[in-house]
């Protein structure tokens, strides 16, 4: 019987989550590697998540699974350490479709033209965290027309705690424009005008806007935050990896954290989705943790 006929198995995991319900939701889709780009996209939508990976066999040997990964829009996405990914490899360990041995197992990831690591984590024999190892942190173009930015995001230029850290691009496999805020309550009353954020996205050269105070509402956390990407159709994002990583390093380099100290980034809250994401940044080494929450699984009758 053909995958067209028997239903394509799908799953719901919550990314980054710190309970059901919370984190992230990514659609994930075992198999579909006969499916056309145009049918991809579709089904993309149909869940119409942020992102919707589909688990694919790898093309390269030195890779063990493929994955792809759209957006509703019908973006594909390339980013490593994103939701997207790590939500991925933690249903494949807990379904048992991972060779799991002893603490700590590293696995490849096909993403694109990349093949890139991954080590999942387990605690007493249970799957603890899977982490992902991103590009090394490349500093971008500051915005320098801070009223413009400020603008875009519904707020003033004085609401910009540029004294701290700048309003600069950073890359570790995805560009993202870092934006520190004086407070998490200016973080929350954010309402971004697309168009005009967009503008600003297009003349730094970033893809998403992160925007970040010190001062989180988790215990756990130590920064506070939100995601922005009209670039692909987000309008906001309750987990972001691959934002998460550059803003460590953007961190890291403006000495707001320690190198070698694990920072744990609040995100989701406003949008009632708490995510907390782990970054680890050595020297050029970044690396993005979580975990995640299977709550559904079902069949896609094509």
């Amino acid at each position: 019987m053909t995958a067209k006929r028997a239903g394509l198995p799908f799953h719901i995991v919550d990314v980054f989550a710190v309970e059901p319900l919370t984190g992230n939701p990514l659609a994930v889709v075992d198999g579909g590697v006969d499916l056309t780009l145009d049918v991809l996209r579709r089904i993309a939508r149909e869940f119409n998540q942020s992102e919707t990976t589909f688990v694919l066999p790898p093309t390269r040997p030195e890779a063990d699974w493929r994955l792809r990964s759209f957006t509703a829009a019908g973006v594909e996405v390339f980013g490593a350490g994103g939701h997207n990914s790590l939500g991925a490899w933690w249903w494949l360990a807990e379904a048992g479709r991972l060779a799991l041995n002893g603490s700590s197992t590293e696995f490849h990831q096909e993403i694109g033209e990349r093949v890139l690591p991954v080590t999942i984590s387990q605690t007493a024999g249970q799957l603890a965290h899977v982490v992902m190892q991103q590009e090394p942190p490349v500093a971008g173009r500051r915005v320098e027309d801070l009223a413009a930015l400020a603008l875009s995001l519904g707020l003033t230029a004085a609401d910009l705690a540029v004294d701290r850290a700048p309003c600069q691009v950073m890359f570790t496999g995805a560009a993202h424009l870092m934006v520190p805020i004086r407070g998490r309550d200016a973080v929350d009353r954010i309402q971004p005008n697309a168009k005009a954020l967009l503008a600003v996205l297009e003349t730094a050269g970033a893809e998403g806007c992160y925007v970040f105070s010190m001062d989180p509402r988790h215990a756990a956390a130590a920064v506070y935050t939100r995601f922005f990407n009209p670039t692909v159709g987000i309008w906001e994002d309750p987990a972001t990896g691959t934002a998460a990583g550059p803003l460590a390093a953007h961190l890291v380099a403006h000495r707001l954290a320690l190198p070698g100290q694990a920072i744990v980034i609040e995100q989701g809250t406003a949008m009632g989705r708490t995510s907390l994401i782990q970054v680890d940044v050595v020297n050029d080494t970044v690396k993005v943790s979580g975990r995640g929450v299977v709550v559904a699984s079902g069949r896609l009758i094509l």
